[in-house]
């Protein structure tokens, strides 16, 4: 069983059975049902799927019988002045991932399907939570994200959802928002995957020129030095990450900070335990975030030891 690859796109081989394609709420309904038979575990994603998309099909695999991807591009979580109309669209490519990857069924609405309605007036919001870190560069960005992954979780019926830990933020929103209003879903966090270098990877990376790809490799290696003086405490942690940023003139950073998992506030100097080392910064046009799950004190150091690289 092959896939080759032609300009970078997948091409799934004959072996590659496609998934069933539902556009509308009626097709879904009707590809659920023939899924009756066993678990099912959800991907969501906004399309120009990637090895990082790739590797949550994977591990959805692991937890249900059946697997269902949505492509949707959600224009509920764009913030003001961020174009959606940029966003990368390859569905070809992306259903050829799907196909490799043994997805059952793909979900891929347009937004009048989703929000028949318009705009909807009921959003789920993401509370003080989504005001910091992301949130405060990005108004508005977590109550569209809550509320289309609550809508996709009603729509799928799925017994897991799989979400990447590179979008910690939203991870842990979402965790809570399926706690706080009992949706009756297991939320499983998936290591962030990277490039053999250390990128994360990203659908907004292809914007990147290769200078700009260059320079942002300072935030996975800064994340790795921060990581490195966790044994020392917070303020090791922050000084050797800022550190490298700093000697990166081509990255404009928008934060760096070290917070407790849980809260996303800043850990004090005596803190000792789990955090997250979170940094965002604009490389060229492109705003790029990444993290790094660490504790801190005796024994300290990265705890996300179960990264995965991208296949060569």
């Amino acid at each position: 069983m092959s896939t080759a690859t032609h300009e970078g796109v997948v091409v799934a081989s004959q072996d590659h059975p496609r998934p069933v394609v539902a556009r509308t709420r009626a097709e879904l309904a009707d590809a659920r049902r023939a899924l009756d038979g066993g678990d099912v575990a959800v991907v969501m994603t906004m399309g120009a799927l990637h090895e990082g998309h790739a590797a949550l099909i994977r591990r959805a695999r692991e937890h249900a019988r059946f697997v269902l991807v949505t492509v949707f591009l959600n224009p509920l979580q764009f913030a003001a002045g961020e174009d959606l109309s940029r966003y990368p669209r390859t569905f070809d490519s992306d259903l050829a991932i799907c196909a490799r990857e043994g997805v059952d069924v793909v979900f891929a609405p347009t937004p009048d399907v989703v929000y028949p309605e318009g705009d909807p007036g009921v959003r789920v919001g993401a509370g003080p939570l989504g005001e910091i870190l992301e949130g405060r560069s990005r108004p508005g960005h977590f109550d569209g994200v809550l509320t289309v992954v609550g809508k996709m979780l009603h729509l799928s019926r799925a017994h897991v959802a799989l979400f990447g830990q590179k979008d910690a933020q939203q991870l842990l929103m979402i965790r809570r928002m399926v706690a706080d209003l009992d949706f009756g879903v297991e939320v499983v966090a998936v290591p962030t995957v990277r490039e053999p270098d250390g990128l994360a990877l990203s659908s907004r990376n292809v914007y990147l020129a290769p200078s700009d790809r260059e320079a942002a490799l300072s935030l996975s290696a800064a994340l790795r030095a921060g990581a490195d003086a966790a044994v020392e405490g917070p303020s090791a942690v922050r000084r050797a990450a800022r550190a490298v940023l700093v000697a990166e003139p081509l990255v404009l950073v928008d934060y760096l900070v070290l917070v407790h998992p849980q809260t996303l506030l800043d850990v004090p100097e005596w803190y000792r335990g789990e955090a997250l080392l979170a940094v965002a910064a604009r490389v060229g046009t492109t705003r790029l975030i990444d993290n790094v799950p660490l504790r801190l004190g005796p024994g300290g150091g990265p705890l996300d030891s179960s990264t995965v690289e991208v296949p060569s």
